[in-house]
């Protein structure tokens, strides 16, 4: 059983579906024993129609007065005049129709304001509070699964930063530059410099404006285009419609481009990577893609790193991103489309 329940403490439509059957047998079940024809199902469907919307409308139009607006008094009283509202509704529709054309409701008391007003409570107790229980589950384990993402990430930096291959190839670079071209090094230094200091100040934020990211990822193209570049044809392009209107999760983008370069300039014959971003809309558009060398250098990888970016896309953008990958004979290319967050 736990295969079939757990996908509806999770997933948000099959929750609602669940709980609209739930709330429809609790409250007609022992009333639909007495149906003799399909009217009288229908008659029965109508009635419990009304009470599901009864509830709906408190949910989406009374409950982020209490939620958001914070005025429980303001939303008691609305949900009480609503209450009644619906009390007086539904005791004309079931007196002047739904009790004259089914056999449901027979006893007397069925037939009061009263009854009508209990129903429509109970409806409603029912409806929000198993709904708002299950989103305080699902909230609570995205926030959690978040976090443990987060630190996981955040551990992830910290090594890269202290990566002896990293650093070697980096200090690497830079004397090599400073031999032929020693008027370049404090550049590179400064290139050297803006990486890990975004990795140690903004890679633990949640989010970061969108130009941080791109400075970030430039300075890391840069290093690469002096490691690599004479043999390796590289092009970035960066466009976007309002400066400083956007935000995105830090160094979520960095792992494709890293890759086209770990995997892409891992050779000594011909070979490329390009980077185009895009923001239009507030939708970010990227394409990373790099060739695929037919003689290239043995590259470890473990692709945890490829595997937990994919896993905050889910988190932090859920239902706001996609990604597709693909791969042939001549190159290696990533389609990833983000929906930002504005400012």
């Amino acid at each position: 059983m736990k295969w079939k329940f757990k996908p509806i403490l999770e997933n948000k439509w099959e929750q609602e579906i669940a709980i609209l059957v739930f709330s429809f047998i609790l409250f007609t079940l022992n009333d639909w024993v007495f149906i003799q024809s399909w009217k009288g199902f229908s008659n029965g469907l109508l009635y419990f129609v009304v009470l599901y919307f009864h509830a709906q409308l408190n949910r989406f139009f009374l409950l982020p007065i209490l939620l958001k607006k914070q005025q429980p008094f303001f939303y008691f009283l609305l949900t009480l005049v609503l209450i009644v509202v619906f009390t007086v509704f539904l005791y004309e529709a079931t007196t002047g129709f739904i009790y004259k054309n089914c056999f449901l409701y027979k006893s007397a008391h069925q037939k009061t304001y009263q009854f009508q007003f209990a129903t429509l409570s109970g409806t409603l107790v029912c409806i929000l509070g198993t709904l708002h229980i299950l989103e305080h589950y699902r909230d609570q384990k995205n926030k959690t699964n978040k976090a443990l993402l987060s630190n996981q990430v955040q551990l992830n930096a910290l090594k890269n930063q202290f990566n002896p291959h990293f650093l070697f190839n980096t200090m690497n670079t830079l004397y090599g530059i400073s031999l032929r071209y020693p008027e370049r090094t404090s550049e590179m230094i400064m290139e050297v410099s803006q990486l890990m200091r975004y990795q140690v100040e903004q890679g633990n934020k949640e989010f970061v404006s969108l130009e941080n990211e791109i400075a970030f990822i430039s300075s890391y193209i840069q290093l690469e285009k002096e490691r690599v570049g004479y043999r390796c044809s590289i092009d970035f392009d960066y466009e976007c419609d309002q400066e400083g209107r956007y935000e995105i999760a830090p160094m979520i983008l960095i792992t494709f481009i890293e890759n086209a370069f770990k995997h892409g300039a891992a050779t000594i014959e011909k070979c490329f990577v390009t980077i185009d971003i895009k923001v239009i809309k507030g939708k970010l558009c990227m394409k990373v893609a790099n060739s695929v060398p037919q003689h290239k250098k043995e590259v470890v990888s473990t692709k945890i790193g490829l595997k937990n970016t994919r896993e905050r896309l889910e988190i932090v953008y859920p239902k706001k991103h996609r990604i597709e990958i693909t791969q042939n004979a001549q190159d290696y290319t990533v389609n990833l489309v983000i929906e930002l967050r504005q400012v």
